[in-house]
């Protein structure tokens, strides 16, 4: 089964004021931390969607080991990101029952584990159920949804197919969500301000 992390990266951090992806997380940024959780999964092909201007988070995400994708004009939103990424994994013939998963680049509290987690229920899924394959996969935590969130190849489609108003999570109310619980809150944690990296590195011990 090929399995592939879209990971939208296009955004300007403006609630931060600075480029979020590139502040310090230990010893290396937080884009080449989440990039190396990703990568230390059972995740085959990490995807990095880049704004075109950003060159550095470009040059670090390849240099982590994610395919980028830089676009030529910038995404309009996330779902624009995650149709530009789907396009190339397209160059790659996935079958209906790969699949891919999302989560924001800006999410340096998520695990291996977690990912491992939601591949291992999906697979599981599939020999017991061929109508799996219609199924989408996500951890929660206390009864509310994080990420990342897991999507069959056979749903590819329908992201093309949203409304100008609807954006991915639109998916998850048409068709079945099975969940993984996940051990920490980790999976709802997001960086969107100074207040939130300061946050999370005393939690994190970084």
């Amino acid at each position: 089964m090929q399995t592939f992390a879209i990971i939208p990266a296009a955004g300007r951090s403006l609630r931060m004021g600075q480029p979020k992806l590139l502040l310090p997380w230990g010893q290396t940024t937080v884009l080449e931390h989440v990039i190396a959780t990703w990568r230390a999964s059972r995740v085959g092909r990490v995807i990095l969607v880049v704004h075109p201007e950003d060159a550095q988070i470009m040059a670090l995400g390849a240099a982590a080991g994610a395919q980028v994708v830089q676009p030529s004009i910038a995404p309009s939103e996330m779902k624009v990101s995650v149709q530009l990424a789907l396009d190339y994994v397209s160059e790659f013939a996935p079958q209906p029952t790969d699949a891919w998963l999302l989560a924001p680049a800006d999410m340096p509290g998520l695990t291996s584990s977690t990912i491992d987690a939601l591949v291992g229920a999906y697979e599981s899924s599939l020999i017991a159920d061929p109508a799996a394959a219609l199924r989408i996969w996500a951890p929660r935590f206390d009864g509310r949804r994080g990420h990342p969130v897991l999507f069959p190849w056979a749903l590819r489609t329908e992201v093309d197919e949203l409304g100008p108003d609807e954006g991915i999570n639109a998916l998850l109310t048409r068709y079945e969500v099975a969940y993984v619980e996940a051990a920490a809150d980790s999976i709802l944690e997001d960086l969107d301000t100074p207040e939130d990296y300061e946050r999370l590195r005393a939690r994190h011990g970084q």
